[in-house]
């Protein structure tokens, strides 16, 4: 038979390896996928209760990860790296301990799937089921390298950070159709990170194949205009094609040169997973030439050519990696499952409670002077405390740095965000610590998570929340869970800022709404709405300090009202979560509030008593996830009677929820039906009359009040 130019090349990258290099690469590929056929057994055996397999990939596993230092390296995984992280140091036991659901799985103590790889012991960042969320992370990652790097504060600070780190993001073919691959790329070579992507290719996105997935059927020439980015495209099923591809491509990363792609070309020949079958898309000569490129079989095969071991040799190995792996699979099913009691461990920090005393230091302000200052001046002084106190935070956003290019400042006085919230920081702290991001929601809060699981504190600014959105799968897939499924081994403490809401005339459909009960409904996440200045400057400093994710709302009508400014309360100045104020005592009803409400409640609080007599007591809530409920039932139990006011939507708002809570709870002190104050269940529109009347006012407050009082 004619030697080839592709036989050739086989023979030039393996004369870069030992002949115990490829032995290794062999033993770790045949192990995953022995411990693939396990899981498929013990599924078939209503054992474990999901499975989906690595075949076909292994090559590129053990071949990138040649290149890589375990706890040196950051990894971002997807499901398809069963060989990468075996190659790092996981053993079988770990992924079957993941597979049966045993409270010790070190990815997620029973949490997650088979196959969401994740170690702290090896820099295996936790994965979670979104395809493609992990790209922004892993840039987020190296971002908080490039930070670390440039501060000898930094450095004596966090813990894991080697100087020639790189991250590895890796991908199957169908998730770089994703925007955040393009997002993530665009952020990647603008700051020339050390990313190595590896976009495994087998060809098909479950059935749909990479022509129609891919404009022109080949992501790595779709990605050829992106500058510094090094790309090298290999036969994924040849580990020796892989290995000198990768080596090229991670000393690209290593040496600073910027990120690098590895376009790798593999197969699957198993399906999708076991809930997917392939022969209903999948014609058998298709399938054939699939099985004739197995990496297994091309390695084994390569090993006899290369006469690095016999067939007896090779038969030995397998039979002891089956063995191996069948003891694991043994053990693994004697372990233990996660008790019921710990169902709700690790969905907040175990360590740090922002709802406990340690938070509470709202009784004794250490105030400065008698200015009295916007809720603005006071966000934007804790802002400025916290980063002198801790340089591990920085803040990014769109528009919030005073000036992109630093020398226009000897020109310019700076923006320092739309509404003057983070003026003058950056030219405090410098572009490191507070600089412009691309006008990409889900890159924003992305890179957050990404620099948050390193040990960075990112405070991060949505511009209005209406735009929030492209971030929701970053939001509340990502930041929310990050601890919960990791079992507590990882954390993302990320201070999201978001302005919100209406009464601005003009506002309309984008920049009126509120919608903060959408995100209160999302586990491991703090909601926190202050509604007035020295409020803001306390919680603020609670959100940075504590150990949690928190979306912070910051009502644009509230940023420079006269009748909320404060004077500023000292550095040391916490208000915890979860703590609400009564804000008006009263004795006849209670209206309970939160955001801009708490100014309508109180006008209408104090109207109440001037023409009807009644004693109406407020509660601005503060937070929303958690909320003071231990503060409403005293109210109640010394009211008897209930009205919950707030901006949002009167179906499904917070509203609903503390309702309930109400109805549950204190209903034998209830002299009356709980009564909800709030927005017409529409958009907020332009015209000032219409904004009027679909928000809720004064009046409306005050109506509820004498009506309810007459019951």
């Amino acid at each position: 038979m004619a030697t080839t130019e592709k036989d050739l090349d086989q023979a030039r990258s393996a004369s870069l390896l030992t002949s115990e290099q490829i032995i290794s690469f062999y033993r770790t590929m045949i192990t995953s996928r022995r411990v693939d056929d396990r899981e498929i057994g013990l599924k078939r055996q209503n054992k474990i209760f999901f499975q989906i397999s690595s075949a076909g990939h292994e090559a590129i596993g053990a071949g990138v990860a040649a290149h890589c230092k375990s706890a040196h390296d950051w990894f971002f995984f997807y499901y398809r790296d069963r060989a990468f992280a075996l190659a790092l140091g996981q053993t079988p036991l770990d992924h079957l301990l993941q597979a049966v659901a045993a409270e010790d799985d070190p990815a997620s103590g029973g949490r997650q799937m088979p196959a969401h790889f994740g170690d702290v012991r090896y820099n295996i960042a936790s994965m979670s089921s979104p395809t493609g969320t992990q790209f922004l992370q892993g840039v987020g990652a190296a971002e908080a390298g490039l930070r670390i790097s440039r501060s000898d504060e930094l450095r004596k600070i966090i813990d894991k950070f080697e100087e020639d780190e790189i991250v590895v993001v890796t991908t199957g073919d169908g998730t770089t159709s994703e925007g955040e691959f393009f997002e993530s790329l665009n952020t990647a070579c603008n700051l020339k990170l050390p990313v190595v992507y590896v976009v495994e290719d087998n060809g098909y996105a479950i059935s749909v194949p990479v022509d129609v997935q891919t404009a022109g059927g080949s992501i790595s020439k779709l990605l050829s205009g992106f500058p510094d980015l090094l790309i090298k495209e290999c036969d994924g099923t040849d580990v020796t094609a892989v290995y000198r591809a990768a080596g090229q491509a991670v000393m690209h990363a290593r040496q600073r040169k910027g990120p690098a792609l590895i376009h790798a070309h593999c197969t699957r020949p198993y399906s999708h997973s076991m809930s997917d079958d392939e022969r209903m898309y999948r014609t058998e000569a298709e399938r054939e030439m699939q099985e004739a490129r197995d990496p297994l079989k091309r390695t084994r095969q390569l090993i006899l050519d290369l006469g690095l071991a016999s067939e007896e040799e090779l038969d030995a190995l397998e039979a002891e990696v089956q063995a191996d792996v069948a003891a694991a699979s043994d053990e693994a099913l004697a372990y233990a499952q996660p008790g019921p009691d710990t169902v709700m461990r690790h969905l907040y920090s175990e360590d740090v409670d922002p709802t406990s005393a340690d938070f509470d230091t709202e009784d004794a302000p250490d105030y400065q002077d008698d200015r009295q200052l916007t809720m603005v001046d006071l966000l934007n002084t804790c802002l400025r405390e916290e980063m002198e106190r801790d340089p591990r935070i920085v803040i990014f956003g769109e528009d919030v740095a005073d000036a992109s290019h630093e020398e226009a400042l000897q020109e310019v006085k700076g923006k320092g965000g739309v509404f003057k919230v983070t003026h003058g920081l950056q030219t405090r702290f410098g572009s490191d610590r507070v600089y412009n991001s691309p006008l990409a929601e889900a890159n924003i809060v992305g890179r957050a998570i990404g620099m948050a699981v390193r040990g960075m504190r990112p405070v991060v600014e949505i511009q209005f929340f209406d735009y929030i959105w492209p971030a929701m799968m970053q939001l509340r897939d990502e930041l929310a869970t990050m601890r919960y499924r990791s079992n507590g081994t990882y954390s993302a403490p990320v201070v999201v800022r978001v302005t919100y809401g209406g009464y601005l005339k003009g506002g309309a459909i984008y920049h009126s709404q509120t919608g903060a009960s959408i995100f209160a409904h999302c586990p491991g996440l703090r909601v926190v709405l202050p509604s007035t200045a020295e409020d803001a400057n306390g919680l603020l400093r609670t959100a940075i300090r504590c150990e949690d994710p928190v979306l912070f709302l910051e009502h644009k009508h509230l940023y420079r009202q006269v009748y909320n400014k404060g004077r500023d309360p000292g550095r040391e100045f916490m208000i915890p979560f979860g703590k609400a104020k009564v804000v008006r005592e009263g004795s006849d009803l209670t209206v309970v509030t939160v955001g801009a409400l708490v100014k309508r409640s109180l006008d209408a609080a104090r109207i109440a008593e001037e023409e009807h007599g009644l004693s109406v007591e407020v509660i601005d809530l503060r937070t929303i996830q958690p909320f003071d409920m231990e503060r409403i039932a005293a109210s109640v139990k010394k009211t008897g009677k209930v009205i919950v006011a707030h901006e949002d939507s009167l179906s499904w708002g917070v509203g609903a929820e503390i309702v309930a809570r109400i109805a549950d709870e204190l209903f034998p002190w209830l002299d009356a039906p709980v009564r909800r104050v709030a927005s017409l269940d529409t958009w907020v529109a332009y015209s000032p009359q219409l904004e009027e009347a679909i928000l809720p006012q004064a009046q409306n407050v005050l109506e509820a009040i004498v009506e309810l009082a007459t019951f």
